[in-house]
């Protein structure tokens, strides 16, 4: 009973000292076999062995070397590892995890864009595949570097679509007059409005560049 404090006669305790190495389970069987207890549990020795301070060389761990007794015994059919249960879960001979970072393998970044596994080594950290944003890749494979001091400009605002055709090569000191903040919003713009906007950009980067260039204010 919870609450209930067991007592030991003098030779019980004898027993329970000279036995506290033992399994809680043969030290349980054993005791109780010995002295007609039925009224002590294995939990009750188990607690006394604590609260005696009886140290039992056992951590519940496996020691380094230490072979476990299952090695090598497969559970029965329906149990452990083979309960059907269990093997919905479990990876079959031959199957990949759903991140494996496969040549070709996509994924969106925090940015919006798509990047692309390619067969390149990764600089920063020798991986023998890295990650490059897919519509810089498929663009230049069609048409070649992109030239320093210009980048793409996604024309659609879809940054998911990649087509090349879908991204125009522009100077980096066109984005600010497209920008939303302080520019003319190109990607809030609707679709029609979209290349008017391009070409209002573009006029005012050349005469800003024709006045830099002239010294006018």
């Amino acid at each position: 009973m919870k609450g209930h404090w067991i007592k030991y006669s003098e030779e019980e305790m004898a027993w329970l000292v000279a036995n506290r190495l033992l399994p809680i389970a043969e030290y349980h069987t054993a005791f109780c076999a010995r002295f007609v207890r039925d009224d002590v549990s294995a939990g009750n020795l188990h607690a006394l062995r604590k609260r005696k301070g009886w140290k039992t060389g056992r951590t519940g761990q496996f020691s380094k070397g230490q072979v476990p007794p299952n090695k090598g015994k497969p559970c029965a059919p329906g149990k452990g590892g083979r309960h059907p249960n269990a093997r919905k879960t479990q990876f079959k001979k031959g199957q990949l995890p759903h991140n494996t970072n496969y040549l070709g393998h996509e994924r969106v970044s925090k940015d919006g864009y798509v990047e692309v596994s390619i067969d390149e080594a990764n600089p920063h950290t020798g991986f023998e595949r890295r990650y490059v944003l897919k519509h810089v890749h498929e663009w230049e494979k069609a048409n070649g570097p992109i030239p320093e001091g210009h980048c793409l400009k996604c024309l659609d605002s879809n940054r998911l679509n990649t087509e090349p055709s879908n991204w125009a090569l522009i100077p980096r000191a066109l984005l600010p007059h497209l920008g939303g903040r302080f520019g003319m919003d190109y990607d809030g713009a609707e679709p029609e409005v979209k290349p008017v906007i391009m070409s209002v950009a573009k006029l005012k980067h050349a005469v800003k560049q024709v006045r830099t260039k002239t010294g006018a204010a």
